[in-house]
């Protein structure tokens, strides 16, 4: 009885805060440390092992809630054998849940609620990848941000996100999810990310997930859970490096992957894991498995059943199973058998519980169970905003011939033609998290609202999406011959981009492209809309139609936002975060590639080239045009040369030159030309975004250092060498201005 009792009073005074510390301990880490050490101590190895141990309440997605707990659910909460739900939501529902685990339950370990809200929650932003093209970090922030407030008000208080994979191969389904190809904007998309969902962990934050750690951007032929088999030096220089940005910018937890990296499955490999994400870059969160990905050891052929496949991913430093179930079958009697040390569980379970410290769960468990505010904040008026004000950053302008853009005002009739014009399940985009296709503003219903009857719009579907029937050409044809101007609406379903949403072709899906062909056959002018999760190769439009603006999938206020800046009330002025193919023969294509010894010359024929294609892509990492026009000139360093200790500053003079105010990303990139190992033959270091009006100039200017120049050299280390470097600075990565400088030892 007296042991109970003294247990019990261990119990009151953690939950309570009321824990005496020595005068030694001061930070919050050391604070932490010392009540989760209090916490371990109480717990059997089963407890311990069920921290460890994550469930699904179904697949998650679309606007409904669960409204039920399973009893077995309930029995395991009440074991402490669940420390974490995901797919558990609504701010009542997961109050249920958390009830039973602080109450019934002999340690009362509150427990951790994730879901994947990857851009919204039920309110839903553009997708990653078009929030990367508004080359804002601070926009992705702010979306990040009031996702996580809207999340946060529904019991959720932990997001899978951000994706930070570099992704090089557009047939990969999951680049919709990440920033591109581009380690730079990746890394400080990732760190923004991580600042807008976790901010200071009040009740209107929630822990971000860095995934997928790593490598899994560069599966082999794009087809999603696929091989990767990348060299070293290209994992260090250009997959890692968005997480380490993560990682830096205070990330509590990332998600091992399914592929394999060069023969090790990410979730057995203790080098990820342990040597490089502990030990060389100190993090302190823990990492989640992928959905069943330790079960999947076993198909990988590197365990021979699941319990081997736990001993190997525990050992290697995965610390949370995600529904395999591995560990909570067989973690207790590995430790027995001696196979895992009970100090590894316990350094496992101490980030688990390190994490719920973190967001005050231990103080509050329900303090994300506020139902009032949830009613305020879900489809807010202030989280709707933001969603618009992304969207319309996120545009890139592909094509503007004849300055067709913006539409003028007094067009007596649009027509408004295609299978995404009236959609408003696509405008959602894959992983839509909680998304209503009945919030949506579609593009025509956007259209019409802007309008307000001054100008009549007429409306034809055209085609379906990915159909072959072109029953509805003729109404399409006729509807643009009874208009002043076409708005055709081309590009993917929702469905075709996502996990597990490979494509062996970049083409328009079905007789989409068809449907322009004859539209473009009545001579009316002609701007297209594209919505898409990844490049598509659209040289027919590119060459043909006089307008194209790239839309992404931008979310609820879809509509909305492509009607302002179809009007002209916002200039477009996103830029490309990803190269844009010609042909999906390309592949893979990206700015930042190396130079063979035979570099491509289509006046020699023994180069490295296709036969077929031009050289170039079709559109540029970094491209974007504008309603108005910028000139470049006056590029300038302030040294020729400089060593490790100098700072390089280099300027640019920039004009806006058309006949609108505007928007410009000014992007500045580097070439070292001699290196111990081939180096790239241009890197993205530093780039600003700045607003002109129309005739006003401006000198932006950029600060490099000898850190700038870093890579992995010859010897695998990271460092910089002495040499010639040309230095690049533009509007995209293709049309630039050119100097050098040169790097010299001390």
């Amino acid at each position: 009885m007296k042991k109970h009792l003294n247990t019990l009073i261990i119990l009151l005074s953690i939950f309570f805060n009321q824990i005496t510390f020595t005068q030694e301990i001061k930070s919050t880490d050391e604070i932490i440390s010392a009540r989760v050490d209090s916490v371990i101590a109480l717990m059997t190895l089963d407890e311990k092992i069920g921290q460890l141990n994550q469930l699904s309440f179904g697949i998650g997605w679309g606007p409904t809630v669960k409204s039920n707990v399973p009893d077995e659910y309930k029995e395991l909460i009440r074991e402490g054998k669940i420390g974490s739900f995901l797919n558990a939501l609504g701010a009542d529902f997961t109050r249920d849940l958390q009830k039973i685990a602080v109450t019934e339950s002999r340690l009362k370990i509150p427990l951790i609620f994730g879901y994947d809200v990857i851009h919204g929650f039920k309110t839903i932003f553009p997708i990653p990848l078009a929030e990367a093209a508004t080359w804002q970090p601070e926009m992705l922030e702010m979306s990040t941000h009031y996702q996580a407030l809207e999340a946060s008000s529904a019991g959720i208080n932990w997001t899978f996100s951000p994706m930070v994979d570099i992704a090089r191969d557009p047939r990969w389904g999951r680049i919709m999810e990440g920033s591109g190809e581009d380690p730079y904007l990746g890394s400080l998309m990732a760190a923004a990310s991580v600042r807008g969902y976790q901010g200071n962990l009040s009740d209107k934050n929630i822990i971000a997930c860095a995934k997928h750690y790593a490598g899994y951007g560069g599966a082999e032929g794009g087809r999603d859970y696929n091989t990767v088999d990348i060299s070293e030096r290209t994992l260090q220089d250009v997959y890692l490096p968005p997480f380490k940005s993560a990682v830096d910018a205070g990330v509590q937890t990332l998600m091992a992957s399914f592929n394999e990296i060069n023969g090790v499955p990410s979730s057995a490999s203790k080098y990820l894991l342990t040597d490089v994400l502990r030990d060389e870059w100190g993090f302190k969160g823990f990492v989640v498995s992928d959905w069943n990905s330790i079960g999947e050891l076993v198909i990988h052929g590197v365990a021979v059943d699941l319990k081997q496949a736990a001993n190997i991913a525990i050992n290697a430093g995965l610390d949370m199973d995600m529904e395999s179930r591995a560990y909570i079958t067989y973690l207790a009697a590995l430790v027995k058998e001696g196979k895992v040390s009970e100090e590894t569980v316990n350094e496992s379970v101490k980030r688990v519980l390190r994490v719920k410290f973190l967001l005050g769960l231990f103080d509050d468990p329900f303090k994300y169970c506020n139902e009032e505010r949830e009613k305020e904040t879900i489809l807010s008026k202030e989280v709707k905003d933001a969603a618009l004000e992304v969207a319309k950053k996120s545009f890139v302008l592909l094509k503007n011939e004849n300055n067709l853009l913006p539409l003028k005002k007094d067009y007596k009739k649009i027509a408004v033609i295609g299978p995404l014009a009236n959609s408003t399940e696509n405008p959602l985009g894959g992983w839509a998290a909680m998304g209503d296709s009945s919030d949506v503003i579609s593009i025509l219903a956007g259209l019409k609202n802007y309008v307000k009857g001054n100008t009549e719009i007429l409306f034809s579907e055209g085609c379906k999406i990915n159909d072959p029937s072109t029953i509805g050409f003729t109404d399409a044809i006729n509807t643009a011959n009874n208009s002043d101007i076409v708005i055709l609406c081309l590009g993917e379903g929702n469905d075709m981009s996502g996990e597990a949403c490979s494509r062996s072709t970049l083409d328009l899906p079905g007789v989409q492209e068809q449907l322009a062909k004859e539209l473009f056959k009545t001579g009316k002018p002609i701007v297209v809309v594209l919505m898409n999760g990844r490049p598509l190769s659209i040289n027919w439009l590119n060459e043909n139609i006089l307008a194209i603006l790239e839309t992404w999938f931008p979310g609820i206020t879809a509509g909305e936002a492509i009607a302002q800046v179809l009007f002209g009330d916002y200039n477009p002025a996103g830029k490309l975060p990803v190269t844009f193919p010609r042909t999906v023969g390309q592949i893979p294509i990206y700015y930042n590639h190396k130079n063979s010894g035979r570099p491509g010359d289509l006046k020699n024929h023994y180069t490295s080239k296709y036969l077929d294609l031009p050289l170039t892509p079709l559109y540029p990492f970094g491209y974007g045009l504008s309603y108005t026009t910028f000139s470049y000139s006056n590029l300038s360093l302030n040294k020729n040369k400089i060593t490790k200790n100098d700072k390089l500053q280099i300027s640019v003079t920039v004009k806006n030159t058309g006949n609108y105010d505007g928007e410009e990303v000014v992007q500045l990139y580097i070439q070292d030309l001699v290196g111990s190992v081939t180096r790239p033959v241009k890197e993205l270091k530093r780039f600003q975004k700045i607003f002109l009006k129309k005739g006003e100039s401006k000198t932006v200017e950029f600060t490099l250092s000898e850190k700038d120049l870093r890579f992995t050299t010859a010897d695998m280390k990271f460092a910089s060498e002495p040499g010639t470097f040309k230095v690049y600075a533009g509007t995209n990565s293709v049309d630039v201005l050119e100097s050098q400088f040169e790097l010299v030892q001390d």
